[in-house]
């Protein structure tokens, strides 16, 4: 592996940050026009429904849903439900569904209906004599021969990748903000130790700040929150190798991820270490030494210090700190080769002013998935000019929900009955007042 930036800071620590202010006092300028995008058309087929667990019936949430031979996909959201558009061209191909711990189900096209459709996974039972055929013996030598092996098993080569990418905003369970985008992805080969860049095609929101208590609550850094979750790109904000160190790695338990057998290691930063640093779990294909999946969270022993970590700007008289932070993020494979296909970050707090019997609590969530891609032959980057940058707020930049067909044949994330309830009622109010400003 190659030797990576060199970041002392934490995972995140400088990127995924709060803005908080009496007013909104941040401009962002706004990007270029991105690349690689055709002109809307209607010339795809699009199909909706719901991925369960087969003996409860419980959704399944972040499913992925692949189009065989093909680089389409998208997950399905916190409710179980999915929405896939797939070109008119492509017609005989299956669905291949898949979810950590299950055994993936090939769906033919021509069997889903436009909607409604009812996709059942079964649980992947793991016999105990499978786990004992080459079961390594040491935790920690088994995560880093897996980081060691990145070169060998993600994308070699330079790739442009579309993606959709939503934050929300919560005051408890109210939906205060909603962002989403369609963007490109410059994704740089994982050997290389070039950041990747990202572009802004399209972007909407729906916000209502009057449930923010007139503290303006923003999220800075947008998609690249999301991106940098790709601990194998960037293995520096978690796992470098100086901070291998700090943690103890032990086994907990195998399952099966597409047929493969996989081991769930557990970490924890050892009693010694004062820093916040991380604990949660890692898949890992015991054979190829690949990492597929991860979940992990900040430890928060000390409030001042994970503050300062996350929190940009407030008011004088608000004190801010988060109560949790955790990430996600899973891969994909194609032809042998893996690479980035989803990630999520959310973040809870509390906003307690110093006038204020009580506290708030509000919570962040990012989330972006890639829903196609293709070989980027040249390798090139865009223009400084023409990338997003890093200290963007998406809920500034983006525009509103007017237009219905706004993302067009783009895949994205079906939005929960909550963001849509809270998207038409803000619409309604909207409206409301331009009436009453005529």
């Amino acid at each position: 592996m190659d030797a990576h930036r060199n970041k002392t800071v934490p995972f995140l620590g400088k990127i995924s940050t709060f803005l908080l202010s009496a007013m909104m006092v941040v401009a962002i300028m706004g990007p270029a026009q991105a690349l690689g995008f055709q002109e809307e058309t209607n010339d795809y087929n699009q199909y909706s429904g719901e991925v369960v667990d087969e003996s409860t019936n419980k959704p399944l949430v972040f499913a992925t849903l692949a189009v065989e031979g093909t680089n389409i996909s998208t997950i399905s959201n916190t409710e179980g439900n999915f929405l896939l558009k797939i070109p008119k061209n492509v017609i005989s191909q299956n669905v291949i569904v898949s979810f950590l711990g299950y055994k993936s189900k090939t769906v033919p096209l021509s069997q889903l209906s436009e909607e409604g459709n009812k996709i059942s996974l079964e649980i992947s039972v793991t016999q105990l004599s499978e786990i004992n055929i080459n079961a390594p013996k040491d935790a920690t030598a088994l995560v880093r021969e897996t980081m060691a092996h990145r070169d060998d098993n993600y994308f070699e080569n330079s790739t442009l990748m579309t993606a959709f990418y939503r934050e929300t905003i919560k005051k408890r369970r109210k939906n205060v903000s909603l962002s989403e985008a369609v963007v490109n992805i410059y994704k740089t080969p994982y050997d290389s130790n070039r950041d990747d860049a990202v572009e802004l095609y399209k972007s909407r929101k729906s916000t209502d700040y009057s449930k923010l208590d007139t503290v303006a609550l923003k999220l800075q850094g947008g998609p690249y929150n999301t991106l940098y979750v790709d601990i194998m790109k960037y293995p520096e904000y978690i796992f470098s190798p100086e901070s291998m160190s700090n943690y103890k790695f032990w086994f907990d338990r195998s399952t099966r991820i597409n047929d493969k057998l996989i081991y769930v290691i557990k970490f924890n930063q050892l009693e010694s270490v004062l820093e916040p640093f991380y604990q949660g779990e890692l898949f890992i294909d015991v054979e190829n030494k690949i990492l597929t999946n991860a979940n992990f969270s900040l430890n928060i022993t000390d409030r001042k210090k994970a503050a300062e970590l996350f929190v940009r700007r407030k008011p004088a008289r608000v004190n801010v700190w988060p109560t949790q932070v955790s990430y996600r993020v899973d891969y994909r494979e194609k032809n042998g080769k893996w690479y980035y296909g989803y990630s999520s970050v959310t973040m809870e707090f509390k906003v307690d002013w110093e006038d204020k019997w009580f506290n708030s609590i509000y919570s962040m969530n990012a989330e972006m998935a890639i829903t196609d891609w293709e070989n980027n032959m040249t390798g090139e980057l865009p223009r400084n000019r023409e990338r997003i940058k890093k200290s963007i707020i998406m809920s500034d930049e983006a525009t509103g929900f007017s237009d219905p067909d706004f993302w067009g044949e783009y895949n994205i994330i079906e939005p929960e009955k909550s963001i849509e309830s809270a998207i038409k009622k803000i619409q309604r109010q909207l409206r409301r007042t331009e009436r009453n400003s005529d």
